[in-house]
């Protein structure tokens, strides 16, 4: 089974992007499956098996960050989709963190960048760009050729080596790349890892300690005019 993994800012156009993967891969002759992670609302579970018929589950991460959920029920959720006879599994997580990679050794790792959010966008989402396969920047109807000119420059800034798919998703324009990358992908091959590290230390803030100010706290810490210390036994 191939695993494909896309995070991405809300908004950024995720959903419909899979749809239109989803619906290539089926006419190709492909069994999907689907699993959605989100903080508290999701129907595209829902959505995709009415459309498709395909096996969907969703997870709602809750008190957890969706990308340390993602490393938490991938597991699980990979020997579903395998029980399923998926040769193909599609995670769409919320990715929130901004700091951990959702992305997994030995999978493909897509990140969806709407054109219209910013030039800066691309500098200040960390491993969740740097660390993916494919960039898709969607929404590319909606700002000038300039625009997206620096809104590509600034994606390969961030993730020299990265390959960009600009794309109308909307109506499956500029997408090719994508799928011909998506249908050249190894198989997994247990075990799994996350790919690259997770932050440093643990984070008391994490684990429910509620204080306001870094003297509250142990483990990697900083104040307002220093960087990162460790505090603590």
């Amino acid at each position: 089974m191939k695993v494909v993994i896309c995070a991405g800012p809300p908004t950024s156009g995720k959903t419909t992007v899979l749809k239109q993967l989803i619906k290539k891969l089926i006419v190709k002759g492909h069994r999907p499956a689907f699993l959605k992670i989100d903080v508290q609302f999701a129907e595209e579970d829902e959505l995709f098996a009415k459309e498709f018929n395909i096996p969907t589950k969703k997870t709602y991460s809750g008190e957890l960050c969706p990308d340390h959920c993602n490393v938490m029920v991938l597991g699980d959720a990979i020997e579903w989709a395998q029980r399923e006879n998926a040769d193909y599994f599609i995670v769409e997580t919320a990715g929130l963190c901004l700091r951990c990679s959702p992305y997994v050794e030995s999978t493909l790792g897509i990140v969806v960048l709407e054109s219209t959010s910013g030039m800066n966008l691309p500098r200040k989402i960390g491993p969740m760009l740097s660390l993916a396969d494919i960039a898709v920047i969607t929404k590319i109807d909606l700002v000038s050729q300039a625009e997206r000119e620096v809104f590509r420059s600034r994606v390969l800034e961030a993730a020299r080596n990265i390959d960009i798919a600009e794309a109308d998703a909307l109506h499956g324009i500029g997408l090719d790349s994508l799928i011909k990358k998506i249908l050249n992908i190894q198989d997994i091959a247990p075990p799994l890892f996350l790919r690259g590290n997770p932050p440093v230390g643990t984070c008391t803030i994490c684990v429910g300690k509620k204080e306001i100010g870094w003297k509250q706290h142990f483990g990697v810490v900083r104040s307002l005019e220093t960087d990162l210390f460790y505090q603590g036994e």
